[in-house]
């Protein structure tokens, strides 16, 4: 039976510790996508640490150092060039924006020749010339914000590669549960991050270079540009590279290439689309069998609080969700002392 005091301390403490947490939380939210690409990759080299340190007896800190040079090389560097690509298409819009409004309105005249509805007004004129300097604006903001987060991904991941064993039995030690379940849970986050970090952006790579061979292949304006937007776009749920390959098709029928815009149309459907079923069947046997509408709903919670690295753990928070309430339910609704 504990004390008046030792409750009151208990309690005292459990309320510093939230009060603290919470408001390092808040102050530390708009570092949020460097912290959580920092615990993606070190999973991702998790592996490759333990083999130069335990295994080859490397020092920690000449490891952490390679593999910190391996994630800029593999992983940083390509995901900067395709951000600088689209950040410059935008700032040559934002500098010209006739270079924009010419083809729109070329396009807006296409389809009403077409129609006959008319899309264009003074008024549309008026409030896209005014909503480009905003796009600008936020392409700024967005590249000082992915810079800040970059510096904090790197300096977080060397700590994280240099303590990592202590780090995971801190971690392992602080969960409610014994120590196999708590083993399962880490087991469980590391397969779903590796399956999320590995998968999704290989399914995008691979549908990104046959859907750039398919705009080569029927003449589409921009080939490489529209396939960089069609390996971001697999990562929108249901319409997925559609988004980008359907109205590109249907621009080519406006300008009169009926011809190519057909072929396209019938390649995305028949090539690109089927390619998605492809790839993750061939990833199941070596990652993590998620279901896919955690897989949906997952991306769209992830991107609404994390943003773009909300792929990754949006349906890693979904799919922890699922299997703690199934942890629940066999422990403690069923009386099982052994669950999966």
């Amino acid at each position: 039976m504990l004390s008046i005091r030792e409750k009151y301390g208990r309690y005292s403490l459990f309320v510093l510790i939230a009060l603290l947490g919470v408001t390092i939380f808040i102050e530390i939210v708009p570092f949020l996508g460097g912290l959580l690409g920092a615990v993606t990759i070190y999973i991702l080299l998790r592996r490759q640490m333990v083999l130069l340190t335990e295994r080859r007896g490397w020092p920690r800190s000449r490891a952490a150092a390679l593999l910190l040079g391996e994630a800029v090389v593999c992983f940083l560097i390509p995901v900067s060039l395709i951000g600088w690509m689209i950040a410059v298409k935008v700032q040559s819009i934002v500098v010209d924006p006739r270079s924009f409004i010419v083809p729109v309105k070329h396009l807006v005249s296409l389809v009403e020749e077409r129609t006959g509805y008319e899309l264009w007004s003074e008024a549309n004129v008026r409030w896209l010339v005014g909503y480009i300097p905003r796009v600008g604006q936020w392409v700024v903001v967005g590249a000082a914000d992915f810079a800040v987060n970059l510096v904090v991904l790197l300096f977080v991941l060397y700590f994280m590669l240099i303590g990592g064993r202590r780090m995971e039995n801190y971690c392992s030690e602080m969960m409610p549960f014994d120590s196999r379940v708590s083993r399962n849970v880490i087991h469980e986050i590391h397969l779903i991050v590796r399956s999320n970090a590995i998968g999704i952006p290989l399914l995008a790579l691979v549908q990104g270079i046959v859907a750039y061979v398919g705009y080569l292949i029927f003449g589409a304006p921009s080939p490489l540009f529209w396939g960089v937007l069609t390996c971001f776009a697999t990562i929108i749920p249901i319409v997925g590279t559609a988004l980008v390959w359907v109205p590109l098709a249907g621009y080519m029928a406006l300008v009169g290439s009926w011809v190519p815009a057909l072929g396209l149309l019938l390649y995305g459907t028949l090539v690109v689309t089927h390619v998605d079923n492809v790839v993750r069947f061939l990833l199941q046997k070596r990652m993590a069998h998620t279901h896919p509408l955690i897989t949906i709903f997952g991306v769209f919670i992830g991107l609404s609080l994390f943003g773009f690295i909300g792929v990754i753990f949006g349906p890693l928070l979904l799919a922890m969700f699922v299997y703690f309430v199934n942890l629940f339910k066999c422990r403690y609704l069923e009386g099982n002392r052994i669950c999966p």
